[in-house]
């Protein structure tokens, strides 16, 4: 896509929101927008719901540390700035199931609510086994809780090369070509719709929501824990967000730098 003209559609977004993408920024080009994002939270420029937003992405940050990769200009990237200073620091992981459920919701519009879409523990977006979109919160806590919250989202739209054979995006699973201005606005009205059910304190109806939807839930499957190759059923997640794995009849919970899916 033209970037002038993606500039031009991104700075005539109205979602239909109440403050989630009430203020776009927008970014030709940045190292990472969570960063951006974290550096107008710091400016107090950000208000809740702000949105940053960018055609290109030069360090963009995945879990584990990772890198995450998408061509120019065909993909989505992008910050959003919450507040959620009704949540406890123990309760984070409800955010990031809010979050997960709210990319769920519109990929599901696009793609249809089947069993090959799915959510991978604790929030990347999969379809069949190849990843569709990523989710990476930082959390800026307090004393109280939660101080403010930046959830950085990439999602691959229009791409159609990939250097690793794990990733797949909206074009090459439907054959289209889509207008990422209109796939953001979908995208942050899920978000704030997800967000505003957690304010509410819709915890447990996300739990189960989020389980049903939950890659490879109650499926015996290979997973690497310390360096070994076990057999396992994920059978919950913990309320500090440890996936919960039955191996051999025991119940073992890891953090997310504890286990790998085989």
């Amino acid at each position: 896509m033209n970037i002038t003209k993606y500039e031009n559609q991104v700075e005539a977004l109205h979602p239909k929101t109440l403050f989630t993408g009430q203020q776009v920024i927008w970014l030709t080009e940045c190292a990472s927008t969570n960063t951006e994002a974290h550096n107008l939270l710091l400016k107090s420029r950000a208000t809740e719901g702000c949105v940053v937003l960018t055609d290109k992405q030069t360090a963009g940050r995945g879990q584990r540390g990772n890198e995450w990769e998408a061509a120019p200009g065909e993909n989505l990237t992008l910050s959003v700035v919450w507040k959620p200073t009704f949540l406890p620091a123990a309760d984070q992981f409800q955010l990031s199931m809010a979050v997960a459920l709210g990319v769920y919701d519109w990929a599901a519009a696009l793609l249809s609510d089947g069993p090959a879409l799915r959510l991978k523990w604790p929030n990347d977006l999969y379809y069949h086994n190849q990843k569709l979109g990523g989710i990476l919160i930082e959390n800026t806590l307090n004393s109280a809780g939660i101080q403010s919250s930046i959830v950085g989202i990439g999602i691959n739209i229009n791409q159609t090369q990939f250097a690793v054979p794990t990733a797949t995006s909206l074009s090459v699973l439907t054959g289209r070509s889509y207008a990422l201005p209109a796939m953001v606005e979908r995208l942050l009205e899920a978000l704030e719709r997800r967000y505003l059910q957690l304010r509410a304190g819709n915890v447990a109806t996300q739990r189960q929501q989020y389980l049903r939807v939950l890659y490879r839930y109650r499926e015996l499957q290979g997973y690497e824990v310390r360096g070994r190759r076990v057999l396992g059923q994920i059978v919950g997640v913990e309320p500090d967000g440890k996936l919960a794995l039955e191996i051999n009849g025991e119940l073992h919970t890891f953090g997310l730098q504890e286990i790998r899916y085989c």
